[in-house]
């Protein structure tokens, strides 16, 4: 498996134009395969920090769900209970698990002429105190591509009292003992950070879609194009759990590694019954954009089979990608600063031809 994927990764480079790309497979709580290339002019070593986008919402979502199952927060329980200023303009019946499941019906960032930034926790979360849901919780589903961030992260910072930026470090990174995966890169790591880039322009036309005006507020364009966003130093800093981390594949597929089977080192981040819970289908609704796939809580659900909860992670915009597949008690990593293509789709391929 490690020789097939290091092929096909250095032949993407070759042949495709891809930039640096870093996988992780972990089989059984032991790294099997740890494969990191680059194109000649691209500088990657092991204190490289790549781009993960979205892949972040599972790793926020695992710092809840242990807050879950300590007792500090209630999977049913209203934002509200823990925040009161959030009740605002008939929000008071949002519950946690709508956040996590994207049915919270508040998607949406500010417009560009409210001039509010993404990198200021505090000014997003008075913003989103002050909007109306777009429906009633749990009605339709639109992805929270970034709000994600503070619905769940203030909702925990307030039941904790730490900041979410501390409860990331002390419930997943800190365990783990990761010093190569920040959500919020610090000063000193600031140089290991690879840019993001795009794929190169091809004469391949792509078919025509009509614009979803729902996804054109959660990703508007004053954040576009989301490659030179990340790579900007105030966007790198800050704590935006649902877009803006930095990491190796190594770091994210243990991080899946901990969720499943024995772990690994020694170290099980959620129990099995959380993780029953949270990879439980929550069965699809209205205005789930098709093609989507099915959600748990804060982790997306893979597969073709209605097996709940058998392979569940979240994917990050570009590629990057962490899951964990419970039945195989495989876990995977992969991380890449060039944008697009179908790279990850077959590296699983290889996996799962390797596992069957």
């Amino acid at each position: 498996m490690q020789d097939k994927i290091r092929e096909l990764v250095e032949r993407a480079i070759a042949q495709e134009g891809e930039g640096a790309i870093q996988v992780a497979v972990c089989l059984e709580g032991k790294c099997v395969v740890d494969v990191s290339a680059a194109p000649e002019n691209v500088c990657l070593d092991e204190r490289s920090l790549l781009p993960i986008f979205s892949t972040g919402k599972g790793i926020a979502a695992t710092a809840v769900l242990r807050l879950v199952e300590r007792g500090v927060l209630d999977l049913d329980a209203p934002i509200a209970s823990y925040w009161p200023q959030f009740a605002a303009n008939g929000k008071e019946h949002i519950l946690l698990r709508h956040a996590l499941n994207h049915t919270a019906g508040l998607p949406m960032l500010p417009l560009q002429e409210e001039n509010i930034s993404a990198c200021d926790w505090r000014a997003m979360c008075v913003w989103l105190e002050n909007q109306a849901p777009l429906h009633a919780p749990g009605a339709h589903r639109y992805y929270h591509a970034v709000t994600y961030s503070w619905l769940v992260g203030e909702t925990a910072s307030r039941a904790d009292g730490r900041p979410f930026s501390q409860i990331l470090h002390d419930e997943v990174l800190a365990p783990l003992s990761s010093g190569n995966l920040y959500i919020g890169v610090p000063e000193e790591r600031l140089a290991d950070c690879v840019n993001a880039e795009p794929l190169p322009v091809t004469d391949t036309p792509t078919p025509a879609s009509v614009p979803n005006p729902v996804s054109a507020r959660a990703i508007p364009e004053w954040i576009k194009p989301l490659e030179t966003w990340i790579n900007r130093e105030d966007v790198r800093r800050a704590c935006i759990p649902a877009s803006n981390g930095f990491g190796t594949a190594r770091e994210i597929a243990r991080h899946y590694a901990a969720l499943i089977g024995k772990g690994i080192d020694g170290v099980r981040l959620l129990s099995d019954e959380t993780l029953d819970a949270a990879t439980c289908w929550q069965h699809e609704v209205e205005g789930a954009i098709p093609g989507e796939g099915r959600w748990g809580l804060g982790y997306a659900l893979h597969g073709p089979d209605a097996e709940p909860g058998a392979r569940f992670g979240h994917g990050g915009y570009g590629g990057s990608t962490g899951l964990a597949d419970r039945r195989s008690g495989f876990a995977l990593g992969v991380v890449k600063s060039r944008l697009g293509g179908d790279l990850t789709k077959r590296i699983l391929e290889i996996i799962d031809d390797h596992l069957q």
